[in-house]
């Protein structure tokens, strides 16, 4: 996938090294071309490109939180009132305080 962007962004170096090197051509002139012609196309296209991974990550995070939140709430329910249904507790030894 990143074959191409690279071999853009070759060309557009070695059109702003082109555009240094040549007699009527500058440095700022060099460095628009390689920021107009290659940074800014590639990094858009390489974004553009990336948008369905990244929405396949953020649905599969999504997910993973949600198993995660029913889990935790099953956990709590099942651990929080265990005579909820009227059934003994399964510890058989009954808990002790300290007299004052």
């Amino acid at each position: 996938m990143y074959l191409v962007p690279i071999a853009w962004l070759y060309v557009a170096l070695m059109m702003a090294l082109a555009e240094a090197t040549n007699s009527n051509g500058t440095v700022l002139g060099a460095v628009i071309t390689f920021v107009f012609y290659g940074l800014l196309p590639v990094g858009l296209v390489v974004y553009l490109m990336g948008t369905p991974g990244r929405k396949r990550a953020i649905k599969a995070r999504e997910q993973a939180e949600r198993v995660a939140a029913s889990a935790e709430a099953q956990a709590q329910a099942s651990g929080v009132a265990p005579d909820a249904d009227r059934q003994p507790t399964a510890d058989p030894v009954a808990p002790v305080r300290k007299e004052p």
